[in-house]
């Protein structure tokens, strides 16, 4: 703890919360530093060896790291490869689904047509019988009137 002597304080005017002071310390000397020395750290004497193996240690840590690396890029890529089939397989029958129905529908208008033609063929036929009654009986009129 400080000394008074290295202590000032100067009250200032006082104020409705109460009162202020202003608190002064005297720079500290070369006394500060020899009550707290800070020891210095103590260097370990490191062999060749040490360092040798300290380094081979990293070397590994970083070849195994480079492989892990390497190994989700691997499973990575397989993945991509796995997504971009499938991609192509759903497409490949998206389409062969699109030309069937496709075909489908073109063969369904095809049979509607036909029996569309159908039935009108049958209606002119049908017409054209009543046309040649209406001629056969106009005829006959007209040979029994005469």
């Amino acid at each position: 703890m400080a000394s008074s002597s290295d202590v000032q304080v100067k009250e200032l005017d006082k104020r409705a919360s109460g009162q202020a002071f202003e608190v002064f310390l005297s720079p500290s000397g070369t006394d500060a530093k020899g009550e707290f020395p800070l020891p210095t750290p103590k260097k370990k004497d490191v062999s060749l060896e040490e360092i040798q193996r300290k380094l081979e240690a990293a070397e590994e840590r970083r070849k195994s790291h480079e492989a892990e690396v390497l190994k989700h890029l691997a499973e990575k890529r397989e993945h991509m490869k796995e997504v971009l089939q499938k991609a192509q397989e759903e497409s490949s029958n998206f389409s062969k689904m699109a030309e069937e129905k496709l075909n489908l529908k073109m063969e369904a208008n095809k049979e509607n047509r036909t029996a569309l033609m159908a039935a009108m063929n049958e209606k002119f036929k049908e017409k054209d019988k009543k046309l040649e009654e209406v001629r056969k009986n106009k005829e006959s009129k007209d040979v029994t009137e005469n």
